[in-house]
């Protein structure tokens, strides 16, 4: 028999998939951003190919937290201005089951489109970008990156410059984050043994960071 907690989440998630495919608004904005992004990128590191080679991994991640910061604002905004968070919290639910729903359905959306530039970076950059080691980085950084970013969406969400707040309060959280998931992915295209030991830590501060915004999530949506 389900669970109170596991409804809730999965109510969430089927509520944000079901919007998503009749507006088709979010995915949409995010696959096209990162797309330009990767293409940008491409041109600008087409005359110096070692150089493309290296930074490869860093525009993956750079383009994901981007890309992810628009699905996240656009996301909680939508929340707020509609009145569901409001609605949600007067429910009586678990806040972090609130929190996983909304963290669950953040990190499917973020991860398609990061699964998706995989196979069009192999193309764009000549280099495999669908190996194992690669695919796994980018899940397991996907979900750490979209749990805090859901607790700080969420924060922002209620004053008028989120759009600008959301960047200015996740980026340097992220930070730790993104130095790891870069030299993971990138050990992981070079094939360098030490690449699970960064794909380790990666996975550590991943377990934190969802772990934290769990217990964090209830004071949050309270102020």
């Amino acid at each position: 028999m389900m669970t109170p907690f596991l409804a809730c989440v999965l109510a969430i998630i089927a509520k944000d998939l079901r919007a998503e495919f009749r507006s088709r608004e979010l995915l949409s904005v995010m696959a096209l951003f990162a797309l330009l992004s990767v293409l940008v990128f491409s041109f600008a590191l087409e005359l110096d190919r070692e150089a493309r080679a290296e930074a490869v991994s860093g525009v993956l991640w750079v383009t994901l937290i981007f890309a992810s910061l628009l699905g996240l604002n656009r996301s909680l905004a939508q929340e707020s201005d509609q009145g569901n968070l409001d609605a949600l919290l007067l429910a009586p639910v678990s806040r972090s089951a609130i929190f996983a729903g909304k963290f669950a359905g953040n990190a499917l959306f973020t991860g398609a489109v990061g699964l998706a530039l995989l196979p069009l970076m192999t193309v764009l950059y000549n280099i495999n970008m669908v190996a194992p080691g690669v695919i796994v980085t980018t899940v397991v950084g996907t979900v750490g990156l979209c749990s805090i970013g859901t607790l700080l969406a969420t924060m922002t969400a209620q004053t008028r410059a989120r759009e600008a707040l959301l960047p200015i309060a996740l980026l340097p959280v992220a930070l730790p984050f993104l130095l790891t998931a870069v030299r993971a992915t990138k050990g992981a295209l070079n094939g360098a043994p030490e690449w699970q030991v960064w794909l380790q830590l990666l996975a550590g501060i991943t377990v934190i960071y969802v772990v934290l915004c769990l217990l964090l999530y209830g004071y949050v949506v309270e102020e």
